[in-house]
């Protein structure tokens, strides 16, 4: 989960999203007042939860480490297929826009001739 976490598109569409939810609550008050008690819900529900569940982790490490492992080279090959990954959301939109643009002009170029 870290090292997804970490990757530049992952991590910068979530900035995105949180700075959308963050904006949105700034100027919607009711909007506000509903985002707040559903945190403060998951909070509840998360502290909860995480008492109940401490001892599982000590049980499970061993297969949290090997599924853990298995899920890095799966991500390692998964970057080596999809470029995009190491790439934050505000260059892949760049580098998209660039290429429409291109294929457009080709097309109007050759529609012109």
């Amino acid at each position: 989960v870290k090292e997804v976490a970490s990757l530049s598109l992952v991590s910068s569409a979530c900035d995105m999203v949180s700075a959308a939810y963050a904006s949105t609550k700034e100027s919607h008050p009711y909007l506000r007042s509903v985002c707040d008690a559903a945190e403060k819900g998951v909070q509840s529900v998360t502290e909860a939860t995480a008492s109940c569940v401490q001892p599982v982790p000590a049980t499970l490490e061993p297969h949290v480490a090997a599924a853990s492992e298995y899920a890095s080279k799966g991500l390692e090959k998964l970057g080596e297929k999809l470029p995009l990954l190491p790439k934050p959301v505000e260059q892949i939109l760049s580098d998209t826009k660039e290429l429409v643009s291109s294929r457009v002009a080709d097309v109007k170029g050759a529609v012109s001739s």
